[in-house]
């Protein structure tokens, strides 16, 4: 008795030492015994974890796409957009943005002035709303034109909107960048002259001409062009708005405080963000739970997969007990085709939702450019979702054959030679 003790100890002792290559052996004996059905396993573990790549890849596309039309630079997601009440007809003066500058906190300014004014070209002239601005205006307030010359400065021309073009006769698209344009902005002014007599205003062109370098599509808005400041003969006195970037998130909302204790009124950028931030989750959570129902049911697939594949090797089992296998190694064994099942599945299905996000992105190309816009790319593939997408199908594997594996362990010799 004590002898066959100490055989069976030797021969498990044996069966532990079963290696990670003898391992994959066993395990993948099932893909070339049974191909078929082993295949349509895997291929219903891929539909099922495609769906959820490409579901929540989408819900990443759309949350990059709205994020970043509503903060195309970073430091306009630190910045306010400060103006007085319409009602109150008051204008930021020059006295006052120096001393909103010295503000602990600020670390830029950017004021705006609106005038009335007139564009020129080539014999022709619009009355357009000519929009003084300095070379931090397109960082602080997040401006993108829609077509940018290439190779050039914020300060070294005008950027004018598509109406305004329009005006001039000039087409509305890139082919008017470089066009020479002339400004002229009528200015308020209080200067009494030598008469007693205060004109209430004066007229104030740009220094030289200057080249279009920037068009924007808008529609819906009046004609308007973006003047840089250091191009005007003089710059304006006084301002309608100004954009403040604070140093970070805290400074930004005792700036906040301190702007509507002034008597401003605060548009913050942020706000918009955070808000359109908690839509796009909701969208993408949304999705998941479409995905997670259809690996749901891949997963009861696979289930049933490795409950018939225990019960066909029952007798295989009882074998390899009756030579010594333990528990630990006929679990290892089970596990092991159930992981390797998930991990393909798992790559088979990053193949169906790249190439299904590919088809759309196509497709919504063509469809853009059919209709005049811009082709976007409606899906964004983080590597840490890549990786965790395979993790996902690694675990979706274990535990779908977690159970099977468990009874096969817990299989005597004696019981598989009954039931076989």
């Amino acid at each position: 008795m004590e002898n066959a003790n100490q055989n069976s100890d030797v021969l498990e002792g044996k069966a532990r030492n079963l290696k990670l290559g003898d391992l994959l052996k066993l395990s993948a004996r099932s893909f070339r015994v049974r191909p078929a059905r082993t295949f349509l396993t895997i291929l219903g573990m891929a539909v099922g974890i495609g769906t959820v790549f490409f579901l929540i890849s989408l819900g990443y596309g759309l949350q990059y796409i709205l994020l970043g039309k509503l903060a195309p630079t970073a430091d306009s997601l630190v910045s306010l957009e400060a103006s007085y009440p319409e009602e109150g007809s008051l204008a930021i003066t020059q006295s006052e943005i120096n001393s909103i500058a010295a503000l602990p906190g600020v670390k830029e300014i950017s004021p705006v002035a609106d005038n009335p004014g007139e564009l020129y070209y080539s014999g022709l002239s619009g009355d357009v709303m000519v929009k003084i601005v300095d070379e931090k205006y397109d960082r602080l307030s997040g401006f993108v034109a829609t077509y940018v010359l290439p190779n050039s400065k914020f300060d070294s021309g005008v950027v004018v909107s598509n109406t305004a073009l329009r005006l001039l006769g000039l087409p509305e698209d890139a082919t008017s960048l470089g066009k020479i344009v002339t400004a002229s902005a009528i200015y308020p002014d209080n200067i009494v002259d030598k008469n007693g007599k205060s004109s209430g205003q004066k007229t104030v062109s740009t220094k030289t001409a200057l080249p279009i370098i920037g068009i924007i599509k808008d529609a819906s808005a009046s004609p308007y062009v973006f003047v840089p400041s250091i191009q005007m003969q003089q710059a304006p006195s006084s301002f309608d708005i100004f954009f403040s970037r604070a140093a970070d998130g805290p400074a930004l909302e005792k700036l906040r405080a301190d702007l509507i204790q002034k008597g401003f009124i605060i548009s913050a950028r942020v706000d918009t963000v955070k808000q359109a931030q908690r839509i796009t989750n909701i969208i993408t959570i949304v999705l998941a739970v479409f995905g997670v129902a259809a690996l749901i049911v891949s997963s009861i697939g696979m289930f049933n997969t490795m409950l018939i594949s225990f019960m066909e090797r029952i007798f295989e089992v009882g074998i390899m007990k009756s030579i010594g296998a333990t528990k630990r190694d006929i679990l290892s064994m089970f596990l092991m085709e159930s992981f390797l099942m998930g991990i393909m599945g798992g790559i088979g299905g990053l193949l169906l939702g790249w190439l299904g996000g590919t088809i759309v992105n196509f497709g919504m190309g063509i469809l853009a450019n059919m209709l005049g816009g811009k082709p976007v790319n409606l899906f964004i593939y983080p590597a840490p979702f890549i990786i965790f997408i395979l993790g996902l199908s690694a675990v979706v594997g274990l535990m779908s054959g977690f159970w099977p594996a468990r009874n096969a362990a817990k299989l005597s010799a004696r019981e598989a030679y009954l039931r076989k």
